[in-house]
């Protein structure tokens, strides 16, 4: 019992010590492999949920300070490669985003109405299945109903879990030549790379490291996180937090130099901050998402939580379909375009260790700003008019 009152008393009242020891033993879970396939950063989503059922709590900070770090870090090193990416499959990428969150929305529709599911509960789902943060915003706002954060909490660990575990499956089951793969995406990564090296010795740098670059898209991405933009029917859409930094880390990595001024940050930093950040979001969207989280199956049902996977499921599944079979896109193009037509931050990060390149980032970066605006469009739509 003193045992118990002492680490409720140094664990629960010491955020710093709470939160890396659920990424200690979240590591420990991720590092656990079945059959050739692990959950990684993934774990530490889970063993937050546990800390969060148990009613420990993660400052909002702590998330948002993650994925503020994260999805700026992609941003940077999807750069160089992303505009030339995103010109050759533009067409592509947009179609990809739009069967992914059409097909999602009229999931759950079809839940509303043959199951009865309450649509602020449904909505709140949909939010979860696809982990768009922006979404729930978007689903709140719409209902006008708390209950949207209750199915978003049921849906929200298969969302991340069952895509995380997708992108590590698909290869696998096709016995991808990874190698060659691998190889293909690091060629036009190469021609970029040249040419910024030529430019190198022409530019002034702030600091050696690149936290000077890295910390002015930051600034940047959450000004243009802040940009409302009015929709039809009295929704408001933004990039937020989540969109914002992407955006400004996918100029400047592109650019690489304002002027004279070096915005190039070395990408051992990058990975480094993109990793740490992860985990950071992991924590805070885990804990937030396991408070209450059995209460809410208790009084709700367990087939709650096959619908929320039905939502990942199905959008998921068409979508690769598409890419693959329809559009021809190469497996590690068409992965990392799940990743972002899922918006699936967590996914990237092991698509990425599981590729052992970076350069799929790009098609991340080149289908995420499509879904997210569709998800929030479709979450204040069926909010609205349902």
């Amino acid at each position: 019992m003193n045992i118990l009152k002492w680490f409720q008393e140094n664990i629960m009242s010491n955020t710093m010590m709470l939160v890396f020891l659920i990424a200690v033993i979240g590591y420990l879970v991720g590092s656990i492999r079945i059959r050739g396939i692990e959950l990684g950063t993934a774990g530490i989503l889970l063993v937050a949920l546990v800390f969060g059922h148990f009613g420990f709590e993660i400052p909002d900070l702590v998330r948002e300070m993650g994925l503020i770090c994260f999805v700026t870090s992609v941003g940077f090193i999807a750069g160089p490669n992303f505009f030339r990416n995103f010109k050759q499959n533009a067409t592509s990428y947009i179609l990809l985003g739009v069967i992914i969150i059409v097909s999602g929305a009229l999931v759950c529709v079809g839940i509303i109405k043959l199951f009865g599911i309450p649509t602020d509960i449904s909505v709140g789902m949909m939010a979860g299945a696809l982990t768009s943060t922006p979404g729930l915003a978007a689903a709140l706002e719409s209902t006008g109903s708390n209950a949207a954060s209750v199915g978003y909490g049921i849906a929200y660990p298969f969302g991340v879990v069952g895509v995380v575990l997708f992108v590590q499956l698909i290869p696998k089951i096709l016995k991808t030549d990874m190698a060659a793969e691998r190889a293909q995406f690091q060629a036009a990564a190469s021609q970029t790379e040249d040419y910024r090296k030529k430019q190198k010795q022409k530019l002034f740098y702030a600091d050696s490291m690149g936290f000077f670059p890295f910390s002015l898209a930051i600034v940047l991405g959450i000004i243009l996180a802040k940009i409302e933009i009015r929709l039809p029917g009295g929704g408001v859409f933004s990039l937020g937090t989540s969109g914002g930094p992407l955006i400004a880390g996918l100029i400047l990595g592109h650019f690489g130099h304002i002027g004279k001024m070096s915005v190039k940050v070395e990408k051992s930093v990058l990975q480094c901050l993109r990793e740490f950040g992860l985990a950071l979001f992991l924590l805070g969207a885990g804990a937030q998402a396991g408070a209450g989280f059995v209460d809410i199956l208790k009084e709700h049902g367990v087939l709650l939580f096959v619908y929320g996977a039905l939502m990942t499921l199905v959008p998921m599944l068409l979508g690769y379909l598409f890419a693959a079979k329809v559009l021809k896109l190469s497996v590690f193009n068409s992965l990392g375009s799940i990743c972002g037509g899922m918006t699936s931050t967590p996914a990237l990060g092991t698509l990425i260790r599981v590729t052992e390149t970076d350069d799929v980032a790009s098609a991340y970066a080149a289908t995420y700003p499509v879904a997210l605006v569709l998800v929030v469009l479709a979450c204040q739509f069926i909010g609205v008019f349902l």
